[in-house]
């Protein structure tokens, strides 16, 4: 027997949606195949890899081990809300550090730096590792990732 599937209103990158799904459907699923953003990754299923990270409400938030009924009315960024003009600050900085390779951690953790430095936009290189060390990345650009977070909370900190 199938479970109802429920209405669910939040806003994702600005815009007001009302999804019609099981509540317990994992957001990260939801984004994905219901809202059709697919920057957010599906990594690990597990909330360990940080692949899935977008933020809920201004917290840096695995997507995977959330439900769609826990973000009821509540506001989700996703790295496709980063695509502005002009280009967001963190996004600037990862492409002149050249802080990815293969790109499929990127997404989470450019999401996780961004709730950092909304809310510490002068963190230390030793508190972006930190915030950073739950987002996994096997291509060894962690030096230059740290380079571009910090150069991008330089400028956010002037913008404030």
């Amino acid at each position: 027997m199938s479970k109802a599937k429920d209405s669910i209103s939040l806003t994702i990158n600005g815009s007001k949606y009302k999804i019609k799904a099981d509540q317990d459907t994992p957001l990260l699923f939801v984004l994905r195949d219901n809202i059709g953003l697919c920057a957010t990754r599906y990594g690990c299923g597990e909330a360990t890899c940080g692949a899935c990270t977008v933020i809920i409400d201004g917290q840096a938030v695995m997507s995977c081990d959330i439900s769609l009924g826990a973000v009821a009315g509540k506001s989700v960024q996703t790295a496709e809300g980063m695509q502005t003009k002009p280009s967001h600050p963190l996004l600037e900085a990862f492409i002149k550090h050249q802080a990815g390779q293969c790109g499929y951690c990127l997404t989470g953790i450019l999401m996780a730096s961004k709730a950092l430095l909304e809310k510490e936009p002068f963190a230390t290189r030793k508190r972006i590792a930190e915030v950073l060390d739950s987002n996994l990345c096997r291509c060894g650009a962690h030096s230059r990732i740290l380079d571009a977070v910090e150069e991008a909370g330089k400028f956010m900190s002037k913008e404030q």
